[in-house]
């Protein structure tokens, strides 16, 4: 029978199919059927410094919230925010859902300012949880702001909460930078544990009827891996963390072809919502079949198959693939049947 074990960001999982972060992970009943159905790994849903801001301070109080911040503060929680608010349910909730199943429990955190990085990942390293990952993302809505900002500052981010913290440090990105490869590459030597590539960031949209502007959650669909595809090629034996691919991963086909581009693991959400928490099992059981079809006994065997260092034709990995798409459009019109 085909050996699944992994590692990821120094874990060893039993597999490399691990249930992203999403409401589903708030509900004990869940938890325990993502166990059951096979996952390797829960992240919890993400701590929000800015639903923190929003939800857990009146008026009052955020007009007011700096008036006794200073060089000698010895924590970021109010007093009155300690055990009655949104900051310590959520931690409360997470070390439940520690205790609650046998697999590994990764926290994710979502913050603003460098201090509220540090002291939340240190709040929830407290719960026992196996392992935080760091949401990075950067949309600059301010023309003045200088090329390479935002990169810096979660290169400190990352540095300061590795400092802070002795569990493994996952970071996990949105593809929308200037030079993702080289922020990767940074944060690699920075000391991050593992990437997780990509991030799906919320996408407003508009109602022309109504002329009011929509807040769709808008699932990923299989077409959507293929960016995280490329770059778990890209990066097979070229950073020393773990590669997680995320988005776009409904069945063990998915992940297949992720692990022969390279990744480590993947994370899945949207098909947990599309074909219920059972289909965990499903994915597994495709990805073993096929392993033993091919004769695979582990998935060392062939992960980073068809990765960029183990090609001999980089032309996939390179925008050289683009021309030879462009060479054959008569085909290509032909299979979507624009001509006949």
């Amino acid at each position: 029978m085909a050996n699944l074990k992994t590692h990821y960001m120094g874990l060893e999982l039993k597999n490399p199919v691990i249930a992203g972060a999403s409401n589903l992970s708030t509900d004990p009943e869940n938890l325990r059927k993502i166990e059951e159905a096979g996952a390797a790994a829960i992240v919890y849903k993400s701590l929000f410094e800015e639903q923190i801001n929003l939800e857990n301070l009146e008026l009052h109080e955020r007009l007011t919230e700096y008036e006794e911040r200073n060089a000698e503060m010895v924590t970021l929680f109010p007093g009155n925010l300690k055990n009655d608010s949104y900051p310590a349910q959520h931690l409360a909730n997470l070390k439940k859902a520690k205790e609650s199943v046998s697999i590994p429990v990764i926290g994710s955190l979502n913050a603003v300012l460098d201090e509220s990085w540090v002291e939340y990942a240190k709040e929830i390293e407290k719960t026992g949880v196996d392992g935080i990952e760091l949401n990075f993302y950067a949309l600059p809505e301010k023309s003045e702001l200088n090329p390479g900002d935002a990169e810096k500052r979660h290169i400190n981010t990352l540095k300061k909460v590795k400092a802070a913290v002795r569990i493994p440090v996952s970071v996990k990105l949105s593809p929308y930078y200037t030079n993702p490869l080289g922020l990767i590459y940074d944060l690699d030597k920075s000391g991050a544990d593992a990437f997780v590539l990509f991030n799906r960031l919320f996408q407003p949209d508009i109602d022309i009827n109504s002329e009011q502007i929509l807040y769709p959650y808008s699932l990923s669909n299989s077409e959507d891996n293929r960016l995280p595809l490329r770059f778990a090629g890209l990066l097979h034996n070229n950073v020393k963390a773990s590669v997680c691919a995320s988005t776009g991963i409904f069945n063990g086909y998915d992940v297949i072809k992720m692990i022969l581009a390279g990744a480590d693991a993947v994370q899945v959400v949207s098909t947990l919502y599309l074909n219920q928490i059972s289909v965990m099992g499903s994915i597994l059981k495709e990805i073993e079949k096929w392993m033993d079809e091919k004769g695979y006994e582990n998935l060392n065997q062939f992960r980073g198959k068809l990765s960029k260092s183990s090609l001999q034709d980089n032309l996939p990995y390179h925008r050289t693939q683009y021309i030879d798409f462009r060479m054959s459009t008569t085909a290509i019109l032909k299979k979507y049947k624009a001509i006949v």
